[in-house]
């Protein structure tokens, strides 16, 4: 393979992964647990957070609130991660720094 040849399919597949990184930050990842449910864009930017235990929250409850917002966040986070490995598959582990 000649240089030129290799230039230009590094260039395709960059063009490539261009293109997949902007599709999957369209798109919305929705993280829940019992009494939180987050949404995030596949750029890991927050578009909304719910509460969705019905009734007052007391104090005692708030610590247990945040743990649920924090289980929510990471199930956002693991089907953001999973789209990205299916989207952009053997070159999502060499994007790990760059994302």
């Amino acid at each position: 393979m000649n240089m030129q040849n290799l230039l230009a399919q590094a260039q395709r597949m960059q063009r490539d992964i261009t293109s997949k990184k902007e599709e999957l930050e369209k798109m919305e990842f929705t993280g829940k647990s019992e009494w939180v449910e987050i949404v995030f864009t596949g750029g890991r930017v927050i578009k909304s957070v719910k509460i969705i235990k019905e009734g007052a929250i007391s104090e005692d409850d708030k610590e247990i609130l945040e743990d649920m917002i924090q289980i929510a966040t990471k199930d956002a986070f693991v089907q953001i991660n999973k789209a990205m490995t299916d989207k952009l598959g053997q070159y999502a582990g060499a994007l790990d720094g760059l994302m």
